[in-house]
């Protein structure tokens, strides 16, 4: 009997979490033969990666190279406009369909994030995790595929919100009254609530920006 094969590495993915998790920042150049060895897969998978991600917007090309794409304000501006309403909407719909598991793990994840105040990288991927639960307790798929369109865009910021001294508090208590609402099955009062979560995130990016500029 043969063994079976080890599951094939998707260079995709692999590339997409290095940019999402800040091995490859906006600007920085991706090289096709380094990307093969960093990830121990071959060069065609890879370059096909590269065709994807610059289909998708996420990676742009400078001459002959492919480089992470940077978000103007405006694309920025766009980018969250569009966040708020998907976002809003899964939080409506899972008012009303979230399980009553779906919403304890809701709620243990607002609990078990207040232990990561301080480290914004750690929030920022547990904010993603708790973000893709509040999309599972939507109970529509059609609806998760626009918004992993988003996400992947969000990749594109190299730095979190939760880098702001006192953003970490400010957004895990917004977390609870969304999660509040969810389990109390108020679909507005999730919605409304997710968009002004969405709000303050964007504002809190405006003033990082801001500061960024300010410093150059």
């Amino acid at each position: 009997m043969k063994e079976p094969r080890p599951a094939q590495k998707d260079a995709y993915a692999l590339i997409l979490e290095a940019i999402d998790s800040g091995i490859y920042n906006p600007g920085d150049r991706l090289v096709e033969s380094e990307l093969a060895e960093r990830f121990g897969v071959s060069r065609t998978p890879v370059r096909e990666a590269l065709q994807r991600l610059e289909t998708q917007g996420l990676l742009t090309r400078d001459g002959r190279s492919l480089i992470v794409s940077s978000l103007d304000h405006n694309a920025l501006a766009e980018l969250y406009v569009v966040r708020a309403e998907l976002e809003g909407l899964a939080a409506a719909l899972a008012a009303r369909h979230a399980t009553r598991e779906e919403v304890r793990v809701l709620r243990e994840f607002v609990e078990e994030d207040r232990k990561l105040m301080g480290d914004p990288r750690a929030l920022a991927r547990a904010n993603r995790r708790f973000h893709r639960q509040i999309h599972l307790a939507s109970h529509n798929r059609f609806l998760m595929q626009q918004l992993e369109m988003v996400h992947r865009s969000m990749a594109l910021l190299a730095t979190t919100s939760f880098a702001v001294e006192g953003r970490d508090a400010e957004g895990l208590n917004e977390h609870a009254r969304i999660v509040e609402a969810i389990a109390a099955g108020d679909a507005a009062a999730a919605e409304a609530a997710l968009k002004e979560h969405i709000s303050k995130a964007f504002e809190t990016r405006l003033k990082l920006d801001a500061s960024a500029a300010a410093a150059e």
